[in-house]
């Protein structure tokens, strides 16, 4: 693997945070402005000051008018390839631009203006991406609650947004089932006291469904009259300071918490970042293999590669499963595309399912240069194996929800810098992080603490919460003042890469020492017939809380797994010492995951601690957390 040492980062990072205006003024060069911002930031606005300020501009006008007049036309923009419904469908920049034109008009039809907010409930389907861009275009904001949430949820989600038009479609298709949406968006309006006054339902052919009569229209019958009677809708003028979307993260008062993302900020960050972090260029194919329910999605599938010219994959399927764990080398070699960005869960089933990567050899690969991985850190032995198949840079990142694009990366665009497994690298341009103790001092290097970002945050970050100003001040900005409290721990090690160790609440307090979860992960997965796993604090009466471990084998291991778990216990102790306490490990059949691959550790510590507990919504299974709670029997 060859890794540059010229790297531009340094002298690009350090110009980012002399001067930020200077910086972030000449990344907007890139984006079609209707009028140009009055300041580049302005600290007297809001919580912390708003990028862009008195800027006039469209994001889909960015993502899609100026590239058919600019000569992408023809361009193939989104490929919608479903190995879940045998299908591959192609829209070039000037068809989307149709599609988009024609759905705007359709909500204009129903009242939707500027402001208004609209929910999506929506599977991983093209209609999806046109209806995000639709709002866009009218300047209202959407807000995509993922597909198959529980009805409980998406009402909590309805009553907080107060949509006045709710995209959904008959169903989603998982692996061997339908999920049936209609009944639990009917269910979540009628626990709702804010009620839409229309949804707009997508008849897919694998599941039919009834509408309510006065509420309930056809899509396709829509557009269809439509496209009939020449309906288009122009781009609306909004504020760059105005919001594009909100995207709702689970809060712990059981109010969900809507991040809400602006347009101007979201279009220059996301623009610059399409070549300076991931380094592809307008017109080359990009696949992120994520959700739109989340926020990857809006960022990777749907905003970043369009208003950067590129050719983005939507996959409608697994990494394993939908046919094999051959999955995505399929569709990197049938689509050419350079780069993917995916979870770290998705390399695990892959290297579980094929761990001599027999699969990879069967595929041309020859045009793809990078894989990125996000969404929850990557574990060095995944890494290394990807990195020993692929032949190609492997590149963990960090960032979040709130954030919207990336924290801490390595620049593919301005040079790589050298890996460091287990670290996502460095703090992109217009990110100070910081690690701190209790008392917001800097620790020194190598020193476990709390992970937080300088204020200002650079654009696109999150300038609010919706209509919960004064909690978004308590839940970011109160406890390490002056700066934006990530709830990530970790430390930065004397070349500045930034180490995110788990969120703070998995930094585990043993007898009086802090010992952090993700360093333990890190062993138990080196272990040769480990798959996946996680560690999570469970109560002990005399240390407080100790260790325990969760092993996931790999296909085809024959071994016993309590001659497998006695070995993973004496590593822990080899590797971390008696102090780590480390005396549990479990094997089970498979890890309770949300839909975007993270491991739901909370759930299994409250089960593990006898403690009572909700069914997560996010879920992707519910039958894992009885099988959890079967192998803790007679263990803790």
């Amino acid at each position: 693997m060859s890794i540059q040492n010229n790297s531009r980062y340094h002298e690009v990072h350090a110009r980012s945070l002399a001067d930020p205006e200077a910086f972030w003024a000449e990344a907007a060069r890139e984006i079609g402005w209707i009028e140009p911002a009055r300041k580049i930031f302005d600290p007297s606005m809001d919580a912390y000051g708003r990028w862009f300020a008195g800027a006039v501009v469209n994001t889909c006008y960015n993502a899609l008018d100026r590239h058919v007049a600019g000569g992408r036309a023809d361009q193939v923009a989104l490929i919608h390839d479903s190995p879940l419904t045998n299908s591959i469908s192609k829209f070039t920049y000037a068809e989307m631009l149709k599609e988009v034109q024609t759905l705007a008009a359709i909500m204009q039809d129903f009242g939707v203006a500027k402001g208004d907010r609209v929910i999506l409930y929506m599977p991983l389907v093209p209609e999806a991406v046109f209806a995000m861009l639709a709002c866009a275009r009218i300047g209202a904001v959407h807000s995509v609650v993922f597909g198959g949430f529980a009805a409980k949820e998406l009402a909590s989600r309805i009553d907080d947004a107060k949509p006045k038009l709710i995209f959904s479609a008959s169903c989603g298709i998982e692996p061997g089932r339908i999920v049936q949406y209609k009944p639990l968006l009917d269910e979540a309006i009628r626990l709702s006291s804010a009620k839409p006054q229309a949804c707009v339902i997508l008849r897919r052919p694998q599941q039919v469904c009834e509408l309510v009569a006065g509420r309930d229209h056809d899509w396709a019958t829509l557009r269809r009259a439509a496209l009939d009677a020449g309906k288009t809708a122009a781009c609306v003028p909004v504020l760059a300071t105005d919001p594009l979307y909100i995207l709702y993260t689970s809060g712990t008062t059981g109010i969900p918490k809507g991040v809400v993302r602006d347009n101007g900020g979201h279009l220059v960050a996301l623009k610059w970042s399409m070549f300076n972090l991931y380094g592809v260029k307008p017109g080359e194919v990009w696949w992120c293999g994520s959700d739109i329910g989340w926020v990857v999605g809006h960022s990777y599938i749907v905003y970043g590669p369009l208003i950067h010219g590129a050719t983005s994959i939507m996959y409608e399927g697994k990494p394993v499963g939908t046919p094999d764990a051959g999955a995505f080398w399929r569709v990197i070699s049938e689509h050419k595309a350079v780069a993917l960005f995916t979870a770290p869960t998705a390399f695990r089933a892959i290297r579980k399912e094929d761990p001599d990567g027999a699969f990879i050899r069967k595929y041309d690969l020859s045009k793809f240069r990078t894989l990125f991985l996000a969404g929850e850190r990557a574990d060095p032995p995944t890494v290394e194996w990807a990195e020993a198949q692929l032949k190609v840079p492997v590149i963990d990142h960090w960032w979040q929800t709130e954030t919207g694009w990336c924290i801490a990366g390595n620049p593919v665009g301005l040079g790589m810098l050298p890996v460091k497994h287990g670290s996502p690298t460095v703090p992109m341009p217009g990110y100070q992080v910081d690690v701190v103790d209790e008392a917001s001092k800097p620790v020194p290097a190598g020193t476990m603490g709390s992970i937080v970002i300088k204020l200002p945050m650079p654009p696109a970050c999150l300038p609010t919460l919706w209509q919960q100003d004064a909690r978004f001040k308590e839940a970011y900005l109160t406890e390490f003042p002056g700066y934006y409290k990530t709830s990530d721990a970790g430390y930065k090690d004397e070349d500045g890469y930034v180490w995110v160790m788990g969120r703070t609440d998995d930094i585990i307090n043993v007898a009086g020492h802090r010992l952090s979860t993700g360093g333990m992960e890190e062993i138990l997965a080196s272990h040769p017939d480990v798959a996946e796993c996680a560690v999570l604090g469970i109560k002990d009466a005399i240390k407080g809380e100790v260790p325990c471990g969760f092993l996931v084998l790999k296909a085809g291991v024959t071994r016993a797994p309590a001659d497998i778990e006695k070995e993973i216990v004496a590593l822990v102790r080899d590797k971390l010492g008696p102090v780590a306490a480390f005396k549990l490990a479990i094997t089970v059949g498979r890890l309770p995951k949300t839909r975007s691959g993270k491991i739901l550790r909370g759930t299994i510590k409250k089960i593990a601690d006898g403690e009572s507990w909700a069914m997560p919504a996010t879920i992707e299974d519910p039958k894992v957390l009885d099988e959890i709670g079967d192998a803790l029997k007679g263990r803790v």
